[in-house]
């Protein structure tokens, strides 16, 4: 209510209550405003009827929620479904415009404000996380792969030659296949072996560029966040790389804004070398629905050539979670999400490493990945595998979700390119092994339930493995009992042959 209502009011109720619960709303508009001015992610986080007031707010500057609009064009933010509007919060309008995802709608102040508002707040906590200098994001509504396609497609149009992509190995789909659907060549450089991690092989990268000639490399893809043993890629080396040869390099940094080394990685790969954009990932940082990315970078106008290069209106849906969930929890709250991460990741590392020495196996040394763990399964590899794939099935159907089983000497070909020792990064692994990880959101609990149905996992296949080793021997003992039988019998028979043919 604006200063006239609340006069009004005083007529029907007292004008101390009315001026007391001025004050209040008051409170909550001091919050919005600082919000509007700043463009940072609040401090303390907000209560639920502060995001909701301000929500409404947005909403009702939207042309489909005016008194009396008159909407004639085939876009007019209508639903047939009162539950849909909730959920959106009736803001239907979506952002951006047919030539810009970050264009202002003239029929939606308040979803415009909104995804302004939403590119501002993340950009504060990308910052917050440890890439201080980065100058630019924007959320998408799409997940990793098709917004690192997104950054391809719009690199083609600076480097029309180029065909090629470098990219250091990572088996994991949807970052090859972005390359194949954006009509580039992935030149794949398998990592090399050190102790137990898989680092990235510059050497390999220096050549194939040389090689190919610079002029017709798209880019470098590089990425941070990764399934141990693999760690991730040298983004210094790579950058200075880069910037020698004056080749972009776009990261794919997935899951690591959750974690400092993984932020930091990317600030030093800025500051020493070249990185054109870093694209994450909105439900594994920021636990939301999945359907949703950041783009970010260093160079605004290059961030705003990949903001035009997506067709068409965006749904809003990504951009008003990832608000809400940062405005619920506040700096301070997402700054404590991420120091229980790391406390997690050591204990999850310590219980795994107890576990592993009890069953026979070990802990890979994994130091340079800060999120991913990985413990062998020598012990349980037989021929074929099946041990290490009943193991995967066993955790699965104990509800164990996340944890990757990984056998060796399987392979995969996608799209035409077959990858040998699929999933484990390298074309021959040393070991079979078991991948686990401490994300954002994860808990005491949930690590203490996964050791203890890991450890009876492991107890069950190892008891049904030497019941079959035991079944194995019992039956190569009377295999070589009918073989001796045999012989026997044979040599019987040819003495009464030879008895019989003396009496004749």
């Amino acid at each position: 209510m604006n200063g006239e209502s609340y006069t009004a009011g005083e007529q029907l109720v007292s004008p101390a209550y009315i001026r007391q619960g001025r004050e209040a709303r008051r409170s909550h508009e001091q919050l919005i405003r600082l919000l509007l001015e700043k463009g940072k992610c609040p401090q303390e986080a907000w209560d639920e009827s502060t995001i909701e007031l301000f929500l409404q707010e947005l909403a009702v500057m939207d042309s489909n929620n005016f008194l009396g609009n008159c909407g004639v064009g085939e876009r007019e933010g209508r639903v047939a479904s009162s539950m849909v509007a909730r959920r959106h919060y009736r803001l239907i309008h979506g952002i951006g415009r047919s030539g810009d995802i970050a264009a202002v709608q003239p029929k939606a102040a308040g979803s415009s404000l909104l995804n302004k508002l939403t590119n501002s707040v993340v950009l504060d906590v990308l910052k917050i996380a440890g890439v201080r200098t980065a100058t630019s994001c924007f959320v998408v509504p799409m997940a990793t792969g098709m917004s690192l396609t997104l950054c391809f497609l719009t690199l083609r149009h600076k480097r029309p030659k180029a065909k090629y992509i470098i990219w250091p190995r990572i088996d994991q789909k949807s970052c090859f296949k972005s390359m194949i659907t954006a009509g580039f060549e992935p030149v794949v450089i398998e990592n090399v072996l050190e102790g137990d991690e898989l680092r990235t092989d510059l050497k390999s990268v220096e050549s194939r560029i040389q090689e190919l000639g610079a002029e017709n490399i798209l880019c470098v893809h590089s990425t941070t966040s990764c399934f141990a043993p693999r760690v991730p890629d040298r983004l210094e080396e790579l950058s200075e790389i880069c910037t020698k040869y004056d080749i972009p390099h776009i990261v794919n940094n997935a899951y690591g804004v959750q974690s400092s080394k993984c932020m930091h990685l990317i600030q030093q790969g800025a500051r020493k070398g070249r990185i054109d954009a870093f694209v994450q990932s909105l439900d594994k940082n920021f636990m939301v629905p999945v359907g949703g990315a950041v783009i970010a970078g260093f160079n605004n106008s290059f961030l705003e050539e990949i903001s035009k290069m997506y067709p068409g209106r965006a749904s809003a849906s990504p951009s008003l979670d990832v608000l809400i969930t940062l405005l619920s929890l506040g700096a301070s709250g997402y700054k404590n999400l991420l120091t229980e991460r790391k406390e997690m990741f050591t204990y999850l590392s310590s219980e795994l490493k107890t576990l592993a020495a009890k069953h026979k196996e070990c802990l890979l040394e994994t130091p340079h990945n800060p999120i991913s763990l990985a413990m062998s399964l020598k012990n349980l590899n037989d021929e074929g595998g099946t041990a290490i794939t009943q193991l995967g099935s066993m955790l699965f159907t104990r509800q164990v979700s996340g944890a990757r089983v990984v056998p060796l000497g399987s392979s995969q070909t996608i799209n035409g390119y077959i990858f040998k020792g699929f999933m484990s990064h390298s074309n021959n692994y040393p070991c079979d092994y078991l991948n686990a990880a401490s994300a954002i959101g994860i808990t005491k609990r949930d690590v203490d339930i996964f050791i203890k149905r890991l450890d009876k996992c492991l107890r069950l296949c190892r008891k049904e493995k030497h019941l079959e080793a035991e079944t194995a021997g019992d039956l190569q003992a009377t295999k070589e009992d009918v073989a001796e039988l045999t012989q026997q019998l044979a040599e019987s028979l040819k003495v009464e042959a030879e008895d019989q043919q003396l009496l004749t």
